[in-house]
């Protein structure tokens, strides 16, 4: 347990325990394809999904037909191929997750392309560019009969293990000092007196490393001076009932004077072969080519962690590692 999650014995004898009592807005930044937003539906949770933030045109196209699978509409009906490309463009969307789209590279899709990403931006509320999200686009009424939730899974490629470690500093222009937009969107949202009750971000454990703890306090720190109280705790998903070794951060932010406890785990039951359907369509096939590929370098790609890629109990994490996607347990 980290030191924060220490004290929770201290302040839970002073502090009330946070809960959800009226319903919940949901702003997922970082969106990708709406995990946050399953873990609610899950939960059975009375949520409403009131903004997203998401550029990746792949992770668009999901979130839509995941959470907005019955809106046919066509918000491109009154717009011209042409306008609606530019449209697109103009929102700053990603073919790689990696760098905005070009003029060019947008044009020669079809139109047909064009009008189903638009189409999906505009039914899931989708912002795109979180550094053109404002404090006011997150504004909403009747604020005093919702609880707000904000979650801001940002990038971790500069934080994983596998990536370069290039960090999350404020202003160093990287994918992970995304956070910071973030940060601006709240200070922006604190003017407003919009304030998220709760926030919620999860990423690599490395985050709250050696190598990046100043960052990371750096960020508490701020969360603390708009008001809010944070624990974080490194969780593993084979702790949860799930058999993969997935070690994540989590950090819950609460504004106002209360305490949260993460919850425990379980023995772990299931098996990777237990999670493995019998009968799988054909088009999710490997081919041999690459079935060969996969078997050939499994002892590379396991590294110093002795696993393997494929493995009968628990599954490994595939990592962030650009360029090729080799397992690593510690990630």
């Amino acid at each position: 347990m980290s030191d924060l999650g220490k004290q929770l014995d201290i302040f839970s004898t002073t502090l009330e325990q946070f809960k959800f009592t009226k319903p919940i807005r949901l702003i997922e930044l970082f969106a990708g394809y709406g995990s946050q937003s399953l873990a609610l539906d899950y939960l059975g949770a009375d949520y409403e999904s009131f903004r997203i933030c998401e550029w990746a045109v792949n992770s668009i196209l999901a979130y839509k037909e995941l959470h907005f699978h019955d809106d046919k509409t066509d918000y491109s009906k009154n717009l011209s191929n042409d306008e609606v490309k530019q449209q697109i463009l103009d929102y700053g969307i990603s073919a790689d997750y990696n760098k905005p789209m070009t003029k060019e590279q947008i044009s020669r899709k079809s139109g047909e392309w064009a009008r189903k990403v638009y189409n999906a931006i505009k039914a899931t509320h989708n912002l795109v560019d979180v550094s053109k999200v404002t404090g006011k686009s997150l504004t909403m009424r009747e604020r005093d009969r919702v609880q707000v939730l904000l979650t801001y899974s940002f990038p971790c490629q500069d934080l994983s293990l596998a990536g370069k470690l290039a960090g999350m500093k404020e202003g160093s222009g990287t994918r992970s000092s995304m956070i910071w937009e973030v940060g601006r969107i709240l200070s922006e949202l604190k003017e407003e007196k919009q304030l998220p009750d709760v926030l919620i971000m999860e990423n690599v454990p490395t985050v709250c490393g050696e190598k990046n703890k100043e960052d990371f306090n750096k960020w508490l720190n701020f969360l603390e001076n708009l008001g809010y109280q944070s624990y974080y705790k490194i969780l593993s998903a084979t702790d949860y009932g799930i058999p993969q070794t997935r070690r994540r951060c989590f950090v819950i932010s609460l504004l106002g004077e209360y305490y949260y406890d993460f919850p425990g785990g379980f023995k772990l039951q299931l098996k990777l072969k237990d999670m493995l359907e019998d009968e799988v369509d054909e088009k999710y096939y490997l081919s041999e080519k690459m079935i060969k590929y996969i078997t050939s370098n499994n002892d590379k790609w396991s590294g110093n962690n002795n696993h393997s890629l494929v493995n009968k109990s628990i599954a490994s994490t595939l990592n962030t590692s650009e360029g090729n996607r080799r397992c690593d347990a510690s990630n």
